[in-house]
């Protein structure tokens, strides 16, 4: 206990006159009165020890002793509802935690399976000896008509775009604006 409450409890005693507490020092430790007087001494020094810590800014602490387990009962309640509150939150964050590490692992996932398909696609665009299985063969009929000397034209391939087989560097159309204005 602080210099401060003793002193605090003291000047309670003196203020209030000659009383029969100031006769604590000549009261012999063997006799039951003395042991139950330093035992109830005790107990309203804890008294007044709860109270100052129940209400730590006021100048006179409560003597009620009612009061102050009274307040003592109230802290304690709000402090176990508090305690509740905060394990609930606690047990919420945790599942959003596991929530979003899920998560995170099931994008990481998805990022590995899409490097792959990409390098996968990079390693079919980098293959230039592979034909598309898209582009249609000769018709029979030309192999037929081959065996009588005579040739039938096979311009293009029908329906695919040419310019999809060209070097990338013969496509640039960028310039194209200016190497062949608009036509009025």
């Amino acid at each position: 206990m602080s210099l401060e409450m003793e002193y605090s409890v003291d000047s309670i005693v003196l203020e209030g006159g000659p009383s029969k507490r100031l006769k604590t020092e000549s009261c012999g430790s063997g006799t039951k009165a003395c042991r139950e007087k330093l035992r109830r001494d005790k107990l309203n020094e804890r008294f007044l020890e709860l109270s100052s810590i129940l209400e730590p800014g006021s100048r006179q602490p409560k003597t009620d002793k009612v009061a102050i387990l009274s307040d003592a009962v109230r802290v304690v309640n709000q402090l176990r509802d508090e305690a509740e509150k905060l394990k609930e939150m606690n047990y919420e964050m945790l599942e959003k935690i596991k929530e979003l590490k899920a998560e995170k692992n099931e994008l990481r996932d998805e990022k590995n399976r899409l490097k792959v398909e990409k390098e996968n696609l990079e390693q079919q665009f980098k293959m230039p000896n592979v034909q598309p299985s898209f582009v249609p063969h000769a018709p029979p009929a030309a192999k037929a008509q081959g065996a009588s000397q005579k040739l039938i034209p096979f311009i293009s391939y029908p329906g695919i775009a040419m310019w999809q087989f060209m070097p990338p560097a013969a496509v640039d159309t960028s310039k194209d604006h200016l190497l062949r204005p608009p036509v009025a």
